[in-house]
């Protein structure tokens, strides 16, 4: 379920410290049920499936694969125009206690670096030609006693040439990407969750 900027902007989430100049383009409850503790389970599930692909629909898995041809044939993805190149990472940014706090896996199946995470939080990073983007996933109280994951996708366009992007891949994202990604999620974390056959 798709849900509105402020249930990113109004928690005290660290990583409004380092992200001032970037938007939130997306907010997004994950049907991820459990307690307290279940973020780092929720994001060793999700950097695990770096092993295939994060979205195993086929619809999720072409738009992805049109994206990355896409920018092979535009040259939005060349090294250059990445972290550490274009753009300085967002770890620079962290204060002491995050930096030298746990970094976080990252996401082998895509081009997210982890920035950090801590015991409800983790963020991950990528850069390209277009753009530079955060996926920030929390773990909230779902008002019923339990915790649930939350996505969020902050990002700061490269000029016109990201803003145009950004706008060209809106509906995309809000009708395959995103939709394919969180059932994916949400799949797993049932599947996970169940007990073992005898």
């Amino acid at each position: 379920m798709r849900l509105p900027r402020t249930a990113h902007t109004s928690r005290p989430w660290r990583i409004h410290e380092i992200t001032g100049d970037f938007r939130v383009e997306d907010v997004w409850a994950l049907p991820t049920p459990g307690g307290p503790d279940d973020l780092a389970r929720l994001v060793r599930q999700f950097t695990r499936q770096g092993a295939g692909h994060p979205v195993p629909s086929r619809a999720g898995r072409a738009l992805f694969a049109i994206r990355w041809k896409l920018g092979a044939l535009l040259g939005w993805d060349a090294p250059a125009d990445g972290l550490r190149s274009r753009v300085p990472t967002l770890r620079d940014r962290l204060p002491a206690d995050l930096r030298e706090g746990e970094r976080g896996p990252d996401v082998p199946s895509l081009p997210f670096t982890s920035v950090y995470q801590t015991h409800d939080e983790w963020a991950a990073e990528t850069a390209n030609k277009t753009m530079h983007g955060v996926m920030h996933i929390g773990w909230v109280p779902d008002g019923n006693g339990g915790h649930r994951g939350q996505m969020a996708v902050l990002v700061k366009p490269n000029g016109l040439l990201g803003a145009a992007y950004m706008l060209t891949i809106k509906p995309f994202r809000h009708l395959g990407v995103y939709p394919a990604l969180i059932r994916s999620i949400g799949a797993e974390w049932q599947r996970s969750a169940a007990p073992a056959p005898d």
